[in-house]
């Protein structure tokens, strides 16, 4: 895939989700069409344990992406990671030429727009746990909110 911009690209696709279920269902399918028609995809295989922070290779990997495919699940906001994936890629956006698309897989996309259902409750645990004014929090849901403003696509039937 040619990149646009003059440096070389690491990856074409950077896929971001969460679970397990995802990575072996949605996810799964994925990332084999896009290896088949050559399309050079980065998939952390690694399942974050508690506590445990993003690591540098994976912040890298968004930044030496062409593309990055948000795969917003029900479950997707409970991970620190997750969000601070998405926190990267919306900072990477312009200024990397990094093209967002997002996919909302068996969630309404206002849900995730709204900080609403299992996404508020999942803001609200971080907000417990990390202060009701903290600025991890805050950037996470303005990373949300504007991810989930973009054109993608709503997938409730897999």
């Amino acid at each position: 895939m040619a990149s646009s911009s003059n440096t070389e690209k690491a990856y074409d696709v950077f896929l971001s989700f969460r679970g397990a279920d995802l990575r072996k269902s949605f996810v799964g399918h994925l990332y084999q069409a896009l290896n088949q028609k050559g399309i050079h995809t980065f998939r952390d295989n690694e399942e974050l344990k508690k506590g445990d922070q993003i690591s540098p290779a994976l912040m890298k990997a968004i930044e030496e992406s062409c593309i990055a495919i948000i795969i917003f699940s029900d479950d997707y906001a409970s991970s620190k990671w997750c969000l601070e994936e998405v926190a990267k890629i919306m900072e990477c956006r312009e200024p990397k030429n990094l093209t967002v698309l997002p996919v909302f897989y068996k969630v309404d996309p206002r849900e995730v727009r709204q900080g609403r259902h299992s996404y508020q409750r999942a803001l609200n645990k971080h907000e417990s746990k990390l202060g009701k004014n903290s600025e991890k929090v805050t950037r996470w849901k303005e990373a949300l909110f504007a991810a989930s403003n973009l054109s993608g696509w709503h997938l409730n039937d897999g």
